[in-house]
């Protein structure tokens, strides 16, 4: 029995540098930035010692109607902003219930449902806090709220592995559809996050970066005088479906998702394996489930926060893999724009890559003064031409808890 070939048939994106995934990838390729200075008033009231973040260009509550916005936390608006987009970017499949599935990632939930409701039950008492907290508030509810948006009943499944979590969810997605538990699957990451409490528990830690002064080039990753990462926030959303219902129907096709590699450290909760073991796997296992060689890659987009311990790591992970060849592929560091969406990121890193494919050009890195010579990764400030011949792409993202999570694509 064949294995059956899983292809991209939509994209859709909320991004902090777009509102929509060509508008993401056309800033993306002309180097903006989405880090901006925070106008609010809590960032004056609590005294945070980071003063900036990559908020998305577009509010998701301007493009939902007011009542579903309502009754959706940030996070869950941000997802089905970004799913909506890319079902009528798939041409609004026409698929059963029973076969149509949902895998949809987030690294922390609700947030802001949750604290703000702490909030009101301290200050007004409990008979004030919303009947809707929990719903609203659960980690699922972004899955569960596309299920039953598009009327998903094949499942709805949730990953929350932290940064890894929407390739994980990919991964997952692909799974799924050769397993033939559907035939077309939702598939994507998205987060809401960049709160008082979470900006002031990652500064404590000493990840983010502290250039309030100037924002737009404060991630730069690889770069010998990064600081730490830029919180970001918003969705990304692919649609996936067996190459044969695409075909059957008709859909344009953006490319295949060929592999994938899921492996944890076991090392540390917040630090990864400094020798790169967990993540070199989860690299190779998605090269052997694509049957494939390191020979045979041509791009990579890099976990790369823009941290001075994890940019180093990755890069001896990888060369762990691909040898003195990882001096050679065409590497981009796409967070440089965006920041970093945590449980987001890797379905939106995922979306440039298959974008990369299609147009043959890897993204540019900005921000990037002085390279790192212990990251030597092949990196550009502008696009850089992926050739003519065939491509084979991975994206890489790895999270707290020691996730490592590999997704590998191929153009169609």
């Amino acid at each position: 029995m064949s294995t059956p070939r899983i292809v991209v048939t939509g994209i859709g994106a909320t991004s902090p540098i777009g509102g929509t995934a060509p508008e993401s990838w056309s800033e993306l390729l002309a180097g903006t930035s989405g880090a901006r200075s925070l106008e609010h008033d809590w960032v004056e009231e609590y005294q945070l010692p980071v003063t900036f973040a990559a908020e998305a260009k577009v509010r998701p509550e301007s493009v939902l109607p007011r009542p579903t916005a309502k009754r959706l936390d940030p996070a869950s608006q941000f997802a089905l902003v970004a799913a909506m987009e890319a079902w009528e970017d798939a041409g609004a499949p026409e698929v059963e219930s029973e076969r149509l599935g949902v895998d949809f990632a987030t690294g922390i939930g609700g947030v802001w449902t949750l604290l703000d409701a702490w909030d009101t039950l301290r200050e007004k008492g409990p008979r004030r806090v919303m009947p809707m907290t929990v719903p609203m508030l659960m980690p699922n509810a972004a899955a569960g709220n596309l299920s039953l948006h598009f009327g998903a009943r094949a499942f709805a499944r949730t990953v929350a592995s932290a940064c890894a979590s929407s390739t994980e969810s990919i991964v997952n997605a692909v799974e799924h559809l050769r397993a033939g538990l559907a035939d077309v699957v939702i598939a994507g990451g998205t987060e809401s996050a960049i709160h008082p409490i979470t900006v002031a528990s990652f500064a404590s830690m000493q990840a983010l970066s502290r250039r309030n002064d100037d924002p737009s080039t404060a991630s730069r990753p690889c770069s010998v005088d990064r600081d730490g990462f830029v919180m970001g926030e918003g969705a990304a959303c692919l649609i996936l479906e067996t190459e044969e219902h695409a075909r059957a129907r008709g859909a344009k096709i953006y490319a295949a998702v060929v592999g994938g590699g899921v492996t944890a450290d076991s090392y540390h909760i917040t630090a990864n394996d400094p020798e790169g073991h967990g993540a070199a796997r989860a690299v190779r296992m998605a090269l052997e489930m694509a049957g494939a060689s390191p020979d045979d890659v041509t791009h990579i987009n890099a976990h790369a926060t823009s941290t001075p311990v994890g940019d180093p790591n990755e890069y001896q992970a990888l060369k762990a893999v691909f040898g003195s060849r990882i001096d050679e592929i065409p590497v981009s560091a796409t967070k440089a724009s965006t920041g970093h969406l945590l449980g987001g990121t890797g379905a939106l890193e995922a979306l440039f890559t298959i974008l990369a494919l299609r147009d043959r050009q890897a993204p540019p890195t900005i921000n990037i003064t002085t390279q790192d010579p212990d990251v030597p990764f092949r990196i550009s400030g502008s696009p850089v031409a992926l050739g003519t011949g065939d491509q084979l792409a991975i994206s890489n993202s790895f999270g707290f808890g020691g996730h490592n999570a590999v997704a590998a694509f191929t153009a169609v």
